[in-house]
């Protein structure tokens, strides 16, 4: 197996965007006198999954609730915690590695752009990655494969050519299903469990080099699924 490219998901698996995420609706729950259940918090597909998070909202605060100043004291509040993010333990290691390889760098994402494109300047990576594809870009998200197969089309490469890197297990079943092998390593609020799917599971990006992650891929290249 001959890698050209390596694409990565970016919220939960380059930054963890999805600890952020949750504390900024956690916060929201409190300001208003009220405790959020995660259970069930983190959708099983990509994209804008806040729609009913702020009905639910609603429901638990009763008329009194406005959503426009909910939303905007969440945004910021959420920005705040953004902003001391770093990159994921292990990534810069490995974009390192990648980089000396001569392989090439891609972003699959279900989020906007805007989102993505600012966390990474932030973490000053964005001059990394070749390619960036992201959820406005297609007409669907992820576990659909749309995204994945955006940014192997900007690459003008199989999908025998890359790997992909996912926190989710739909964004396993994405990549599969864009003909991507898949190393999964699932954010902190992940069952690991779930990705029984994945090419190789690592619990962090620390626990293997990337040479050690393409050597195990490739002994696993012959096998199925």
């Amino acid at each position: 197996m001959t890698i050209k490219a390596l694409i990565f998901d970016f919220d939960g698996l380059l930054m963890d965007t999805e600890t952020t995420l949750l504390e900024s609706w956690r916060w929201e729950w409190l300001r208003h006198g009220l405790e959020l259940d995660p259970a069930g918090f983190f959708a099983d597909h990509g994209g804008d999954a806040n729609e009913p998070r702020y009905a639910a909202l609603a429901a638990a605060v009763g008329p009194a609730y406005d959503r426009g100043s909910s939303h905007a004291l969440r945004m910021a509040y959420r920005a705040e915690l953004n902003a001391a993010l770093e990159p994921a333990p292990g990534i810069v290691d490995w974009l390192d590695r990648a980089a000396e390889l001569g392989l090439r760098l891609a972003v699959s994402s279900s989020s906007p752009h805007s989102h993505v494109g600012a966390m990474l300047d932030q973490a000053g990576l964005r001059t990394r990655f070749e390619v960036l594809a992201t959820g406005e870009e297609v007409a669907a998200h992820k576990p659909d494969p749309a995204v994945y197969l955006l940014s192997l089309d900007r690459l003008g490469l199989q999908a025998q050519d890359a790997v992909a890197f996912e926190d989710t297990a739909h964004g396993v079943t994405a990549a599969h299903a864009a003909g991507l092998r898949c190393v999964a390593v699932p954010n902190p609020h992940a069952d690991h469990a779930r990705f029984t799917a994945a090419d190789l599971l690592l619990p962090t990006a620390t626990d293997l080099s990337l040479d050690e992650v393409l050597a195990a891929l490739d002994r696993r290249a012959d096998l199925p699924r």
